[in-house]
């Protein structure tokens, strides 16, 4: 088991590098289009964030969680995002509760603002999910990228949004 190989570094970015990571994709590729793969180291504990392409109001991730892993609750304010399941399964949750377990090829939209967390169901392995959203970086503050249910700012590799370890299979990868 690896901790953390070259290739998933910026995985484990704090939520203003991977930001900015986004940010660079869109400045250099402005007004191209792009091409992208998902293939991605599985996990053994773990989340990780792959920035695969972006524009200036839109961003395309690869999201892997192993199994058992969560996030807390949290809402992105100005940031409309949907999630798709690639492989394993994941139950999302609002404010009041469960929402819906989510299986391979199904998927959520979750709108600007709503309160929602999800953890990955124990299957045999991984969850991984791609991940497209709406933010704006260079119109949004640090602030509003992500609140707890209180308003306050949340940090995406914090303790209160349930951030571990990052440890990988040994040569497991999806895609």
């Amino acid at each position: 088991m690896k901790l953390v190989p070259k290739e998933m570094e910026s995985a484990r970015d704090s939520s203003s590098l991977l930001r900015e990571k986004l940010s660079m994709i869109a400045a250099e590729n402005k007004g191209k289009p792009q091409a992208f793969k998902m293939r991605t180291p599985l996990l053994k504990q773990g989340r990780a964030n792959i920035p695969v392409a972006a524009t200036e109001d839109l961003t395309v991730m690869v999201k892997v969680y192993a199994s058992g892993g969560e996030n807390g609750l949290h809402a992105h304010p100005t940031e409309d995002h949907t999630f798709v399941i690639l492989q394993g399964a994941a139950t999302f949750y609002d404010a009041e509760g469960e929402m819906a377990t989510l299986q391979t090829n199904e998927g959520i939209l979750v709108p600007k603002g709503s309160l929602y967390r999800f953890h990955s169901v124990e299957t045999e392995g991984p969850l991984v999910m791609l991940r497209v959203g709406t933010p704006n970086y260079a119109l949004q503050g640090k602030a509003s990228t992500r609140v707890n249910p209180n308003g306050e700012y949340m940090q995406g590799d914090s303790k209160e949004n349930k951030t571990v370890e990052l440890k990988v299979l040994e040569d497991a990868f999806y895609g």
